[in-house]
């Protein structure tokens, strides 16, 4: 009876993540991305078979880094949407050739969740079609009015607050999805919901306290007290340099860090001859000595033939994150006499971070000229140098 593990975790809630910019789900706790913490619970699960995450769009190497050290349970993650209604949908869907027996949903923020709360969700479904863990509810409820004044105490009787991992058979929830999609339902905030209203039974097992989901920047920091800061110091730092030149010739633009620039001429290269993105390439495989971006994307390769360098630098940082090393910051300085960087110095900090699923606080753009000296000076082409710092947890 296969029983498979979707871990919704699609969201750009920033919130608590604080200054970092990241999606909660990707903070640290205790040395390593939330939602790593999260994996763990259901990949070490022995009657989980599978474990699938649903995800941004945006953050495959995010989530790569945080599956790296999960255990072989995972399947490919499936891509979530604009609400967390429709990314489990999607997760569902991508489930379908798989055909499982049950489901849980749980919430890429719920780190706490543990072995014996799962146990009672799978072992509700086997004498019910649906499982929600939920605590009731202890304190006393209050109705406000318009003017944010108390209306009314609500008798709490018979009140729960609900939990993930909401546990379902397969294709009963599969059925209720589809069919509030096929209705415009689109206000569901869990699975119970849409349950309920396509007429499925949900059994009401026993909840944790601790199974909290993260929201807030204090949440973080209680969770983060709760693993404890230094339970994986980083063991090792790894530092690499690139450098790149690419030569003027025809054009109206030029590609720099990932941002297309208006000027008088392009570069020349194979591909887009992004020469910042080039050195940074070369500043990520040097750090994990993985050769260099002639070596795995060489121009005798007509496949590079006018490539996005984009390609390139999403390479690096996969290899990266498959050597078990999180990047901490990078640095770019662009040599030229023209075009300006300056007004394009954030746009390209942002284009970089995108890429490297990183926050752009961690991202260093800087431009000089050489003084009108050298093949720079005379406007000849531009060159570029990067730096990365790597580094891994024990």
């Amino acid at each position: 009876m296969p029983t498979i593990a979707i871990i919704v975790a699609a969201g750009r809630g920033s919130r608590a993540a604080g200054s970092s910019g990241l999606p909660k789900q990707y903070a640290d706790l205790g040395g390593v991305p939330m939602l790593t913490r999260t994996l763990e619970a259901f990949a070490s699960h022995r009657d989980i078979d599978h474990v699938l995450a649903v995800i941004h769009q945006h953050d495959m190497l995010r989530y790569q880094a945080a599956a790296q050290r999960v255990s072989g349970k995972l399947l490919p993650p499936a891509i979530g949407g604009a609400s967390r209604q429709i990314s489990v949908h999607n997760g569902l869907e991508a489930l379908f050739q798989l055909n499982p027996t049950r489901v849980l949903i749980h919430d890429g923020a719920r780190p706490f969740v543990s072995h014996g709360l799962i146990d009672r969700v799978i072992g509700a479904l086997a004498s019910s079609t649906g499982a929600l863990p939920g605590l009731p509810l202890t304190d006393t409820l209050k109705r406000a009015d318009a003017a944010g004044n108390v209306a009314e105490t609500v008798d709490r009787a018979g009140l729960w607050r609900a939990e993930t991992p909401q546990g379902f058979r397969y294709p009963e929830i599969l059925a209720a999805h589809r069919a509030a999609e096929a209705s415009g339902r689109n206000e569901f905030t869990d699975d119970s919901g849409i349950a309920e209203w396509h007429g499925i039974v949900c059994t009401l097992v026993e909840g944790e306290a601790r199974n909290i989901k993260i929201t807030s920047a204090e949440d973080l920091t209680l969770a983060q007290q709760s693993f404890g800061r230094a339970a994986q110091a980083i063991t090792d730092v790894r530092h690499g340099t690139g450098f790149d030149v690419h030569r003027f010739g025809n054009g109206d633009h030029v590609w720099l860090c990932g941002v297309s620039i208006p000027h008088s001429h392009a570069l020349e290269g194979h591909s887009d001859a992004d020469v910042g993105l080039h050195a940074l390439t070369d500043a990520l495989l040097g750090a994990i000595a993985d050769g260099d971006i002639g070596q795995h994307f060489p121009p005798s390769d007509m496949r590079w033939k006018g490539a996005r360098s984009e390609i390139f630098l999403t390479e690096a940082a996969r290899r990266v994150a498959a050597s078990g090393y999180q990047i901490g910051n990078i640095d770019v300085t662009i040599l030229c006499e023209a075009p300006r960087v300056g007004p394009h110095r954030d746009t390209m900090r942002k284009e970089i971070g995108r890429i490297l699923g990183i926050d752009p606080g961690r991202v260093g753009v800087k431009a000089t000229t050489t003084e009108t000296l050298g093949f720079t000076g005379r406007r000849e082409g531009i060159a570029a140098m990067a730096s990365a710092t790597i580094i891994r947890r024990g």
